[in-house]
């Protein structure tokens, strides 16, 4: 596993707090993130896990400004702390701020996004160097040929040989892996202090996947960016977190560094996606799926959201939300079962092999 950083405050870059964001609909309101608050640090990566729909691209594209016509932000904060280029630090409540605003000040200065689909995020029309120089032109203000330069050596920074060549050449004409490699590039071109990977690998196969994720990691170890990544592999989450954010039905319901939630997860949920990973190992013919679907969010969620698929649930799950227990270290769980009066619940057998099989192998790894 990832090894954790150590914190420090003064080092935070974004503090999101009781964010809540609802989607108005032709069939009501739909109350997609409840109260979310997470923290990002200078150099940390954090990855926001948990199935589709269950509000991890909704929450970074807030921070992004990138909001839907019927999307309302409804309270909260999102507080984002940058260094201007005298070296002073200013802090911004993103919530404030227009999405007009946000895209002009922040996007692609000092906050970038890499989206999942490299073809859909570049220009067909446009020639790879003009779509990387065209962000350092509108916000470092230098000579093209100052431009063109940065572009090359970024091109040649992301592993793209003959970096002048691709600079002229249509994104048609670069396999998959390497339009992924032009999108990362395009992202840190005005030198972000925030960086959000959107499934950054999913339309790869597992060897260009594994490349792609050593690069984001070479790169965030030279700039020192901070990295938010939002997937539903746990895979990845294992290669590349310092910390993770579980999110269900628009909240977080359990959060800790790499080796917490790893090695000791204490919600229901967490256990579920743990036992669906795929493993080589295993003995059992079919993979775990977690039973039933997600609530509906166009209807008030009552108890907590996950009680109707919890096989450990409790009378009270179904009557009150748990409040966000610590249960030790960077460790905090939204579950009924970390209260001190709750019955001991042990994790499946299948998943405590497991953790065992990882740990060694970890071990193993270090040695």
């Amino acid at each position: 596993m990832t090894q954790t950083i150590k914190k420090d405050k003064k080092d935070r870059v974004l503090s999101i707090r009781d964010l809540n964001i609802s989607f108005s609909t032709g069939s009501g309101t739909v109350n997609a993130i409840r109260g979310v608050r997470l923290d990002l640090f200078k150099g940390e990566t954090i990855a926001i896990v948990g199935e589709s729909g269950s509000g991890k691209s909704v929450t970074c594209k807030a921070i992004m400004g990138i909001q839907s016509s019927n999307e309302i932000i409804e309270s909260g904060s999102i507080d984002f702390t940058y260094t201007e280029k005298d070296g002073s630090k200013k802090t911004v409540d993103l919530v404030k701020m227009t999405p007009k605003q946000i895209r002009y000040q922040f996007c692609g200065k000092k906050i970038a996004m890499v989206f999942q689909d490299p073809m859909t995020s570049l220009d067909p029309t446009m020639q790879i160097g003009k779509q990387i120089t065209e962000g350092i032109l509108e916000h470092e203000k230098v000579s093209r040929q100052e431009a063109n330069k940065r572009a090359c050596d970024l091109l040649g920074l992301v592993g793209i040989e003959n970096p002048e060549r691709r600079m002229k050449e249509y994104p048609h004409q670069l396999s998959g892996g390497m339009r992924q490699r032009v999108v990362i590039a395009i992202a840190l071109a005005c030198d972000p202090e925030i960086l959000i990977c959107d499934e950054p690998t999913t339309a790869l196969d597992v060897t260009i996947q594994a490349k792609i994720l050593e690069l984001i990691k070479d790169v965030q170890k030279k700039k020192q960016i901070s990295v938010i990544y939002i997937t539903h592999d746990l895979g990845v989450v294992a290669k590349v977190a310092d910390y993770v954010a579980v999110m269900y039905a628009g909240k977080i319901i359990e959060k800790g560094n790499i080796n917490e939630i790893f090695y000791d997860p204490r919600h229901p949920y967490t256990w579920g996606l743990l036992c669906s990973m795929p493993d080589t190992d295993t003995h059992s013919t079919r993979l775990y799926a977690i039973p039933g679907t997600p609530p509906n969010l166009l209807e008030k969620v009552q108890g907590d959201a996950f009680a109707p698929r919890n096989a450990y649930a409790l009378n009270i799950d179904f009557r009150e939300e748990p409040p966000m227990y610590d249960v030790g270290g960077q460790h905090r769980v939204c579950s009924w079962l970390c209260d001190p009066k709750a019955p001991k619940v042990e994790m499946p057998e299948q998943l405590k092999e497991r953790i065992q099989k990882m740990i060694q192998e970890d071990e193993a790894d270090h040695d």
